[in-house]
């Protein structure tokens, strides 16, 4: 059975790095799938009628709408090579988390076994609202309200303390029926292929020799802070575009497929690679309405999200991103890929700067 045990952070560490992405960075055709999808939902909706279309996005999941009876699904797939097993645990985790209170979207079906088709599928509910990146980018979108809910719905399903750290065990899963993590100690998931990652950002001229170098020895220097004794789970992913809501309200967390065990600092600092210190501050005030933050909450916040930066710059350069214009998902409103890459090179050597010059949450 395939795990992620070698792997830090999915998008970037696949045997099949970028797989879902072409030379041009834009989604591959899957129309060659749709026979198959068709005899799935046929099983699955049981003699109902039902049609289905693609659904767009830019994430690296084939997606479709599925429409039956008056209600419409969303059907998302992964056809990688690896046969990767995650959206079972994907969706124990948003089983688990909608059991502490946080919306997440229900899912009616899940395989990742292959065995009826080629592929792993997941079909869930679908909210028919927006997600919150697109209301941000149009302006409209009250972040310091919605930071808040942000914040309290961190600290909600950080009450879930599965054994182990890093990937679930699918294995586990499905014999014992609970989550846990593929390594024993938090330290050894975290520097999961790090010189690897940087390596690759030399190689590719985004970072220096001196770079990367002071990079490696700042986080080596500060592991001893990661010896945690417990972890919680970790969304891994958590950004404006997987939330969905409306302007000053949240429906729904949604794309759990990199979930982990892991530190209560890490999907803080998540946060924290696209936003400024006010909204920071405003998830930070609804984290502490529901639980206090973690000891030496500074020097683990800026350590993690150096890490978390580093990975997001492979992603980037690996696959282009910084050759994409605004319809792109990360990059703001009238701006380009190159103000992209002018911001995780600044956001890289701020979290530097706070783990080195143990610099306060207000530098951000």
């Amino acid at each position: 059975m395939f795990n992620r045990k070698s792997i830090y952070y999915w998008k970037c560490d696949r045997p099949n790095a970028f797989y879902a992405l072409n030379e041009s960075g834009q989604k591959k055709e899957y129309s060659n799938l749709e026979k198959t999808i068709s005899a799935l939902l046929q099983r699955h909706f049981a003699g109902k009628e039902f049609s289905f279309r693609p659904a767009g996005g830019q994430g690296n999941h084939i997606t479709y709408l599925v429409f039956s009876e008056g209600k419409t699904f969303f059907l998302r797939i992964e056809d990688g090579p690896e046969g990767d097993n995650y959206m079972g645990i994907e969706a124990r985790a948003m089983d688990e988390v909608r059991a502490y209170g946080v919306k997440t979207p229900q899912i009616f079906a899940v395989d990742s076994s292959r065995k009826k088709v080629p592929f792993a599928y997941q079909i869930m509910e679908f909210l028919d609202c927006p997600d919150l990146n697109s209301i941000d980018k149009k302006g409209e979108l009250d972040l310091l309200s919605v930071g808040r809910q942000i914040g309290e719905n961190v600290a909600c399903w950080q009450g879930i303390t599965p054994i182990g750290y890093g990937p679930f065990d699918p294995a586990c899963l499905e014999k014992e029926n609970r989550l846990q993590g593929l390594h024993g100690r938090y330290q050894d998931y975290f520097l999961l292929n790090l010189d690897r990652h940087l390596d690759f950002l030399k190689s590719r001229k985004f970072l220096s020799s001196e770079e990367t170098l002071n990079l490696r020895k700042a986080v080596k220097r500060h592991l001893p802070i990661l010896r945690i004794k417990q972890g919680c789970l970790v969304h891994k992913d958590l950004a404006l575009w997987n939330i969905l809501g409306t302007k000053d309200q949240i429906r729904a967390f949604i794309d759990w497929d990199d979930c982990i065990s892991g530190d209560p600092t890490d999907d803080l600092s998540l946060l924290a690679c696209f936003h400024n210190r006010e909204f920071m501050e405003s998830v930070l005030l609804g984290y502490q309405n529901i639980r206090e933050l973690p000891e030496l909450f500074e020097s683990r916040f800026w350590l993690h999200l150096l890490r978390n930066m580093i990975v997001k710059a492979v992603i980037r350069v690996g696959a282009g991103y910084f050759d994409r214009k605004d319809d792109f998902f990360l990059i703001g409103s009238g701006a380009d890929g190159k103000s992209l890459e002018t911001t995780t090179r600044e956001r890289i050597y701020l979290a530097y700067s706070g783990l080195t010059e143990q610099a306060k949450m207000t530098d951000l």
